[in-house]
């Protein structure tokens, strides 16, 4: 008879996560019971606090590890891994997966404070009053007319963000899967929930309900070939297998390939990516800004884990998937998006050619010898640049919900025109957010791109590396396009205009820019803080 074993959860090292799932809990409680005129205080000021706390208490663990000697059965030094297994094995709470963590819960505090904006709609979130009346309908326009708002988004956000933190530091397959529904289906319903917009926002939640179940369905599939390779869903037992060249090869290669689409379409790479332009244009702006900046993020976590640590033995036969992959996405968003006449869907595409940047940075996986002093590694310059990229796209978006016209938010480029004369603050900020995803020197997007095009170089993948500096020249010309039309172009019509924003977008904009232009003058920081994560433990 097979003894019961008690399970351990380590609730110390989980605080983080059941924080947010606990608080999340909490809103749908209060939605229940607090009166509708008290909700939207109660649901943002909530929120606010369980991403702070949950942000406290993930430095409170760093410091903890990083304060932890030898006796306590964590080992430190450049380079070296250090955490604990968590949850049964399930969980991996290291250093990476700490700083994945904390750079989430940044950028959804960031992402509360857009959400909670409700000056630049007259008194309202961008979200829809009444989601289920269909749009045009008599329904819509009294829920719009009496000023309701679906307070719903705050525990919503928090559901996913739960979801987010357990992707990049699940270590097994299944756990891994559960993260990725956990953090996918809020968002499928939050992209529906536009106040303006009505029907672009249900089209763009409709594509990506069904394109992200056929992705969970292929990456599901790619977890059950894995189990039959290895006998086991965990990464290290994923490790040993390949490591000892057991099981069928094809049904690895398969496995891989499954487990690739499945991830590729969560960090919007090519040939996965036909969901991203319509999901970012139609979902509500501020939902686009957290979504675009945190669940990239949370996704290449999952990608480096499971490359890493789980498919690292077998680089050979995923590295020439990925390198197609990082070409693809660069040549496709960057070309596409010079086609583009939506600012919302040229940043989309622009996400895509950054998506492959990355890939470039993982394709740079290193042995497990030692790190030579000042040398940076794949990981170290993977995690920077999803830092950089974070703050800078979600700033950029939060700009874009600021332009308006009659009609509320607009995002055709021919409403752009003459911006820089209409509030040149605004087009400023705008134009270095663009100037930074150029890569252009004196900006963190130069900083992350020379640190993931250095360690690809290192590991061989020049021909990637070539790929990715030709489509950097090709995309400067489609950002300083945007610059020129809000510059040197005279207003068609009556001219853009901007509503000034309270002091939640505000502060938003300003922690996006100063991170932006910090990060590129003095990048020291944040590398040392990258570089003292360590590596992921198994």
């Amino acid at each position: 008879m097979t003894e019961f074993v008690k399970p351990s959860l380590d609730y110390f090292q989980l605080t983080p996560l059941l924080v947010v799932f606990g608080v999340a809990c909490v809103g749908v409680i209060v939605e229940a019971f607090v009166p509708r005129a008290y909700r939207y205080v109660t649901q943002a000021s909530l929120t606010l606090g369980g991403l702070v706390a949950a942000l406290a208490c993930t430095v409170m663990i760093a410091v903890d590890y990083a304060g932890a000697d030898e006796a306590s059965g964590l080992v430190h030094g450049d380079g070296a891994a250090y955490g604990v297994l968590a949850a049964m094995g399930t969980v991996a709470v290291d250093g990476p997966s700490l700083f994945i963590w904390g750079l989430i819960l940044v950028l959804a505090i960031l992402g509360t404070l857009l959400f909670a904006e409700r000056r630049l709609d007259g008194g309202v979130s961008a979200f829809s009053g009444q989601a289920a009346a269909l749009p045009g309908t008599e329904a819509e326009r009294q829920a719009s007319t009496r000023g309701l708002e679906h307070t719903e988004i705050y525990p919503l956000l928090l559901f996913a963000v739960s979801g987010m933190l357990l992707f990049p530091a699940a270590n097994d397959l299944l756990t891994m899967f559960v993260a990725l529904e956990i953090l996918s289906l809020p968002l499928y319903v939050l992209c529906g929930l536009a106040r303006r917009r009505r029907l672009l926002s249900q089209e763009a939640a409709m594509k990506y309900f069904l394109l992200g179940a056929f992705s969970s369905a292929f990456f599901l599939y790619g977890a059950a070939l894995a189990y039959g390779y290895a006998g086991s869903m965990e990464l290290a037992a994923i490790n040993e297998a390949l490591a000892g060249s057991t099981g069928n090869q094809a049904m690895l290669l398969v496995a891989i390939g499954l487990l690739g689409v499945g991830l590729f379409f969560k960090v919007g790479a090519a040939p996965f990516q036909a969901w991203t332009p319509d999901v970012y244009q139609g979902a509500p702006t501020p939902l686009t800004a957290f979504m675009a900046a945190a669940t990239k993020v949370a996704a290449f976590g999952a990608v480096l884990r499971l490359f890493y640590v789980g498919l690292g033995p077998d680089r050979w036969s995923w590295a020439p998937m990925l390198w197609v992959v990082a070409v693809l996405s660069m040549v496709v968003g960057t070309v596409m998006a010079l086609t583009q006449t939506d600012i919302k869907r040229i940043l989309a595409y622009s996400s895509i050619a950054h998506t492959g940047f990355i890939l470039t940075g993982v394709l740079g996986l290193q042995g497990a010898g030692a790190i030579s002093e000042g040398e940076i590694t794949s990981l170290q310059a993977v995690l920077f640049y999803l830092a950089t990229y974070g703050l800078m796209t979600l700033g950029a978006f939060a700009v874009v919900s600021l332009v308006r016209d009659a009609g509320g938010e607009t995002t055709h480029l021919s409403r752009w025109t003459g911006l820089g004369k209409e509030a040149p603050l605004v087009a400023g900020i705008f134009a270095f957010f663009l100037l930074a995803m150029a890569g252009i020197p004196l900006t963190s997007g130069f900083i992350g791109k020379w640190a993931v095009f250095s360690v690809a170089l290192a590991a061989g993948a020049w021909p990637v590396v070539i790929a990715a500096v030709l489509t950097s020249a090709v995309a400067v010309y489609l950002y300083v396009r945007v610059i020129v039309l809000m510059y040197f172009r005279a207003p068609v019509g009556e001219g853009p205009s901007v509503v000034t924003p309270s002091v939640l977008t505000a502060a938003a904009i300003a922690v996006g820019a100063s991170a932006t232009l910090v990060l590129g003058i003095v990048p020291g920081p944040l590398l040392d803080l990258v570089a003292s994560a360590g590596q992921f433990i198994r």
